[in-house]
């Protein structure tokens, strides 16, 4: 199991404003900027994750006891994966509960900015992360895919609980409520496929164009 302990980032005030569904509003920015910046301290960024073999026929994580996936959209985002990635990551409770406290003092707006701000940090917490894991399993010639995550497509929320217990989440503080709703609320958890790029491919060189290239079954086309 790998920790992950996030460097200090800055919240980005658009994707705030995205999740706020203010994008398209002139909207007062000295607010924005408020909410981005009371985050910042009260987030507590981190994360863990695990690596197992997989069989994308049988959509079998090799954990202990197995996880079989469930669903056609996992299984189409998996298939040519040899190994997988099983994630989770938080910003933590603190902002969790400045967020309620805001709430019941009547200052809404700020709530509403301040939750926004939360899930920027949270994803910006797990594309960190993803970095990291890309760094090392490139250095034993895996590329991955794109994390997804229970409840896109068909892969149904009820399998929350083995992301959970394969994950080991609990060791960082996260836990599912009956509901299936992760605690922290502002959490997640993903999986990461991983599969072994052809020696003979040549996807790495500036110069290759993949439009222009006979293999159309490679994994890493683009």
């Amino acid at each position: 199991m790998a920790i992950f302990n996030a460097p200090y980032y800055k919240i980005d005030k658009e994707e705030t404003k995205r999740y706020a569904g203010l994008q398209q509003t002139t909207f007062n920015e000295e607010i924005i900027e408020e909410a981005c910046d009371l985050a910042r301290l009260l987030i507590h960024p981190t994360g863990n994750w695990e690596i197992y073999d997989y069989d994308d026929h049988s959509q079998t994580i090799y954990s202990d006891p197995p996880f079989y996936l469930e669903g056609s959209s996992i299984k189409n985002h998996l298939l040519g994966c040899t190994k997988v990635v099983i994630l989770t990551a938080t910003v933590g409770q603190e902002i969790e509960e400045k967020i309620t406290a805001l709430f019941k003092e009547g200052k809404y707006t700020l709530s509403l900015l301040l939750d926004a701000a939360a899930t920027t940090a949270v994803e910006e917490n797990a594309n960190l992360m993803e970095k990291a894991i890309s760094e090392r399993v490139n250095r034993e010639g895996y590329i991955m895919k794109w994390r997804f995550s229970p409840g896109y497509g068909d892969w149904p929320i009820e399998q929350q609980p083995e992301m959970i217990r394969t994950a080991k989440a609990d060791t960082i503080g996260i836990h599912l409520t009956e509901s299936m709703m992760l605690e922290p609320r502002k959490s997640i958890t993903a999986i990461i496929g991983l599969y072994l790029i052809e020696e003979s491919c040549p996807r790495d060189t500036k110069t290759h164009d993949c439009s222009n290239c006979t293999k159309t079954d490679c994994l890493a086309r683009k």
